[in-house]
C-alpha cells in the first residue's frame, strides 16, 4: 500500500482518471489518503478524512511512508481558520491554502505556517459562526473553499473547522446522527436534507434560528425553512423538498 499527502492549495479529485473527468471533490492542502491504485499519470485514492476515493494527478500530491500516514491518523486535526493563508516551503516560496487546510502534515512537507488555526472541538452554538465563513460563496459541483463550494461540501467543512467529522456526499452526511421529527424540534446547527422526485437525498443545509437555513445553491445563502422544505426569498418559491432533520452533534 502506498500514501501520499496533497502538498498544493487545492487539487480537484475527479471520477475517472482523466483531465476532462468530472470534479467529484476537492482535496485540499494537507489531507492525506491512500492511494488504491497508481497508473503512469493517475492514482486512484481513499482520503483518511472521510474515506471518499477519486482520481488524482500525480504531479499533485507527494508520497509518504506508512510511518507518517499513521502519525497524521493518530494527530487531532489542526486547520488553518482565515479565508486564506500561506504556507512557506524549505526554498522561502509561499503558497496560498484555503480556509480548512489541514497542517498536521506542514513538518513532513518540509513547510512553515505562522497563521491562524483551530484544533479544538467547540461548542456547537459555533456551526453558525463558522457558516457565515462561507457566505456568498459560489455553488461549485465538488467544491469545498470559498471560493467555490458545493452543499455536502459546504456543511462538512463547517462541521469539520469545529472539530466535527460529517461524510462527502449529501446522501451520506444523511446516514448520520438521530433524525428528528419535526423542525419545531431542531436547533441552529442541525442538518436539514432534502430529495428529489425519485427519492435521493440531493441537498444538505444547516438550520438556523427563527426557521431560516444557511446552504449553498447558486451560491451560500440563507433561505427561510418550513414543513414543506426551503422557500426561496428572491424567487417566491419552494427550491427543495424537506425529506428529514438529522441531530448530529
Amino acid at each position: 500500500m502506498q500514501y501520499g499527502i496533497c502538498n498544493l492549495s487545492i487539487v480537484p479529485l475527479r471520477l475517472e482518471p482523466t483531465d476532462t473527468s468530472e470534479m467529484v471533490s476537492q482535496v485540499l492542502y494537507g489531507d492525506f489518503f491512500k492511494v488504491l491504485e497508481q497508473r503512469k499519470n493517475w492514482s486512484k485514492i481513499r482520503i483518511a478524512f472521510d474515506k471518499y476515493e477519486g482520481w488524482i494527478d500525480n504531479k499533485q500530491y507527494f508520497e509518504i511512508t506508512e510511518e507518517d500516514y499513521k502519525f497524521l491518523k493518530s494527530e487531532a486535526p489542526k486547520l488553518s481558520s482565515d479565508l486564506v493563508e500561506f504556507i512557506q516551503d524549505s526554498n522561502n516560496k509561499l503558497y496560498t491554502i484555503p480556509l480548512g487546510s489541514s497542517l498536521n502534515g506542514s513538518k513532513i512537507l518540509n513547510h512553515t505556517f505562522d497563521g491562524n488555526f483551530v484544533n479544538t472541538v467547540n461548542p456547537k452554538d459555533d456551526i453558525i459562526k463558522t457558516a457565515f465563513s462561507y457566505i456568498n460563496a459560489p455553488y461549485l459541483w465538488g467544491g469545498k473553499t470559498p471560493f467555490g463550494i458545493d452543499c455536502s461540501g459546504f456543511t462538512q467543512m463547517v462541521y469539520k473547522l469545529n472539530g466535527y467529522k460529517l461524510l462527502r456526499d449529501a446522501s451520506q452526511q444523511a446516514t448520520q446522527g438521530t433524525a428528528l421529527s419535526f423542525i419545531e424540534e431542531s436547533e441552529p446547527g442541525d442538518l436539514a436534507f432534502f430529495d428529489n422526485s425519485e427519492g435521493s437525498i440531493v441537498h444538505v443545509g444547516i438550520i438556523m434560528e427563527d426557521n431560516y437555513i444557511i446552504h449553498a445553491h447558486g451560491k451560500v445563502r440563507i433561505d427561510r425553512l418550513d414543513h414543506s422544505g426551503i422557500y426561496n426569498v428572491d424567487k417566491g418559491v419552494h427550491t427543495h423538498k424537506l425529506r428529514v432533520i438529522k441531530k448530529i452533534i
